[in-house]
């Protein structure tokens, strides 16, 4: 078995590690970026797409175990971060331009959640104002009625009533965004080993040797972002990532005329035609097998917004895991036991890329921990236990 040596190894090549991966690059380090391939549990391979920033750092939208357990669901600097990131999204774009060649479709000209009733349009809003009122209203969120839905949107059904709208939402292409972003990488002179599974962190002293089917890894630091895997490896270096699968399906729509100029949060049209709809959250362990009634239901719902979609043939459909924490938001984490060790997991892998790439990855170079990562460190969970 052969032995490599890098300054940083990255463990997970999804979109949350090779975001990761693509910023350290050039900054110095010797870069590896380990990917498990697609036998894992990829989350990045079932992606939406969406850039989206209203209602985070809420419950809207977000995991609502917490909710049942009655513990607390907001946490405002989740909206400040994705803001941050959505800021930073034409910056990640033009750089993965220019560096690999590839467009990954960005359009962010912003985004809309519709609502099919009144009584429904007058809880989002009564949401989105308490969400404003803790993040603050930089996103620029809007109530729109149906009028105002229906000004950007023509075709739509009678049952919409209304909507927000938010100027710093949009969407992307995730596949090529990952193309990408690996492609960087390996530019930048970074190896990108593929098919390397860590099965085994050794920390050593001032080292970290990672055992793989291929060899063995040793590196000076080391960044965890292996989606579900990373609640197995996190231990060996002394981090507890609580994290667990949530399943989401897709259905996708025959390409048709170009008709949804911007993306709603459950549905889209990429920039080659084809109609995405998206509209689930299921706890079910590991299965990722897809459910007709669930997809019937999304199904209904879209052609509420746009009756024509009736009429257009669904061509295919899969279900992919989320990375959720107990609480939905992002988890970021270093080892106090064992430094130069970090740990990251979140379920927006696409909204917070920019702010992964740009933000996060100077941060694990400079081998510093900033105190805006405290309030997502897997810390708040033990105290709502012990609370």
């Amino acid at each position: 078995m052969t032995t490599r040596a890098y300054d940083v190894a990255i463990v997970g090549g999804g979109l949350v590690g090779a975001a990761i991966a693509f910023g350290l690059r050039g900054l110095g380090a010797k870069l590896a970026l380990l990917d498990e391939g697609d036998v894992a549990h990829r989350a990045a391979r079932g992606n939406f797409g969406l850039i989206w920033v209203q209602g985070k750092g809420r419950p809207e939208g977000e995991y609502r175990s917490a909710q049942r357990e009655g513990r607390p669901v907001s946490l405002p600097p989740y909206a400040a971060w994705t803001q941050r990131s959505a800021r930073e999204w034409p910056r990640l774009a033009a750089l993965l331009r220019e560096e690999t060649g590839i467009d990954v479709a960005l359009r962010q000209h912003g985004g809309l959640h519709v609502c099919l009733s009144a009584d429904e349009l007058a809880a989002r809003a009564q949401r989105m104002t308490q969400w404003a009122a803790q993040a603050g209203n930089e996103a620029g969120v809007d109530v729109l009625d149906r009028a105002g839905v229906a000004a950007r949107l023509p075709g739509l059904g009678p049952d919409v009533a209304g909507g927000t709208f938010c100027a710093q939402d949009g969407d992307c292409n995730p596949l090529r965004l990952l193309r990408a972003l690996h492609a960087g990488v390996a530019h930048a002179g970074g190896a990108v080993l593929a098919g390397h599974a860590v099965t085994r962190i050794e920390p050593a002293p001032g080292r970290f040797v990672l055992r793989t089917a291929h060899g063995t890894v040793e590196c000076g630091r080391v960044v965890l972002a292996a989606g579900l895997g990373t609640a197995k490896l996190a231990p060996m270096v002394g981090i507890a990532m609580p994290v667990a699968p949530n399943k989401g399906q897709v259905l996708v729509l025959e390409r048709v005329r170009p008709f949804l100029p911007l993306p709603l949060e459950t549905l889209r049209q990429t920039d080659d035609g084809t109609v995405l709809i998206g509209d689930a959250q299921q706890e079910r362990g590991l299965d990722d097998t897809l459910d007709p009634a669930v997809l019937a239901a999304m199904a209904a719902r879209a052609a509420r917004v746009f009756p024509f979609l009736r009429d257009v043939r669904v061509v295919r459909a899969w279900a992919a895991l989320r990375v959720m924490s107990p609480d939905g938001f992002p988890v970021y984490a270093h080892s106090s036991a064992h430094p130069g060790a970090y740990a990251a997991a979140c379920h927006s892998g696409v909204t917070l890329a920019a702010a992964h790439a740009l933000a996060l990855a100077p941060a694990f170079a400079a081998d510093a921990w900033p105190a805006a990562m405290q309030p997502f460190s897997p810390e708040r969970f033990d105290v709502r236990a012990i609370a």
